[in-house]
């Protein structure tokens, strides 16, 4: 007998189910948030050499740079153009302690919770003019202070679910209904959860990428009136900017992707989670979707070569979404995506 394939394990996808996905900018005082934030979001909000400058949370929208996109763009050459958008929300900084109370403490936690990632902005310039909230540069113990709060809180907020289940569990006793049965196993995963938490020696790593990062070199530089003056003073540095690869990389860390629909009128990009099928994506209505790939349409250079070419595919119910998918939903509303 032949050897049976491999069957290639799906990721789950953790956290809210939705499209509309937040990243948040945090780190200890002093650090650089806004002013990474202004850079990013080409925003100005205050960024001040004292501690907790930032106290209410700052939230913008920031263009995910695509040249694929940009390619589209110009073959249709459409009347409006909207690419996709990732959120982007600068939270105040956080302090040793604060799972317990200190600086701004409960106040930041709840802050995070409405988020659906971070950005973990850690300091390594030495500016002697520019306090530090720990009296002297180490990346290494900030980022351990930032990791500690947060488990610490984690496992507070775990504590009191736990505690809460095991009091409902008990007095349903060992039968019960069926909702009694479904909180029988929330207890189970969620004090899993909790064991790990509370189990910080076998941590898993503290994260897939480290990007560089000059935060008042990129706001210099966002702050230009013209694309060419912004790249004529990366140029004379030797330089480019890494905010392009940032905004990329929280995009992807949120699993998210976006498809294209395009056309003289508009070009447009439309976040989704990761996996999500046909009539999802396409929202009420759902017939079939007729689906070019990007590669395709680049390489043929028309829609019409595409269809000529028996690449321009029609798909049911069971299509799940690719990154960068060019479609035309079929509806059975009046109005169509």
């Amino acid at each position: 007998m032949p050897p049976k394939k491999a069957v290639k394990e799906e990721k789950l996808l953790l956290g809210r189910p939705s499209n509309n996905l937040k990243i948040g900018i945090v780190g200890l005082p002093n650090v650089g948030k806004s002013t990474f934030f202004n850079a990013i979001t080409k925003s100005a909000v205050a960024a001040e050499n004292y501690p907790f400058c930032t106290i209410d949370p700052e939230e913008s929208r920031v263009a995910v740079p695509d040249p694929r996109f940009d390619w589209l763009c110009n073959l249709y050459k459409p009347a409006s153009k909207v690419p996709a958008y990732l959120t982007v929300i600068d939270i105040a900084g956080l302090v040793k302690g604060a799972s317990s109370g200190a600086g701004l403490g409960n106040n930041f936690l709840s802050h995070i919770r409405s988020v659906d990632a971070i950005y973990h902005v850690v300091r390594a310039f030495p500016e002697e003019d520019v306090v530090h909230v720990e009296g002297e540069i180490n990346p290494v113990r900030d980022l351990e202070i930032i990791h500690n709060e947060l488990r610490l809180k984690d496992e507070e907020f775990l504590t009191k679910k736990v505690d809460e289940l095991s009091k409902v569990t008990s007095r349903s006793g060992k039968g019960g209904t069926a909702a009694d049965k479904a909180k029988k196993e929330e207890l189970d995963i969620i004090q899993k959860v909790l064991n790990f938490v509370q189990n910080d020696n076998k941590d898993v790593r503290m994260g897939d990428l480290l990007i560089p990062l000059c935060s008042a070199l990129e706001h210099r530089v966002s702050i230009l009136p013209t694309k060419e003056e912004k790249e004529e003073l990366l140029k004379s540095l030797g330089t480019n900017s890494a905010l392009p690869n940032i905004i990329v990389s929280g995009y992807k860390i949120l699993q998210l992707i976006y498809f294209f629909t395009c056309g003289p009128d508009e070009v447009r990009a439309w976040t989704i989670r990761k996996s999500t099928k046909g009539p999802q994506a396409a929202g009420k209505g759902f017939i079939l979707a007729e689906v070019m790939k990007y590669e395709d349409l680049k390489e043929l250079e028309s829609e019409n070569a595409v269809k000529a070419g028996g690449k321009y595919l029609q798909k049911g119910k069971e299509y799940v979404v690719e990154d960068g998918d060019i479609i035309y939903f079929r509806s059975g509303l009046a109005n169509k995506k």
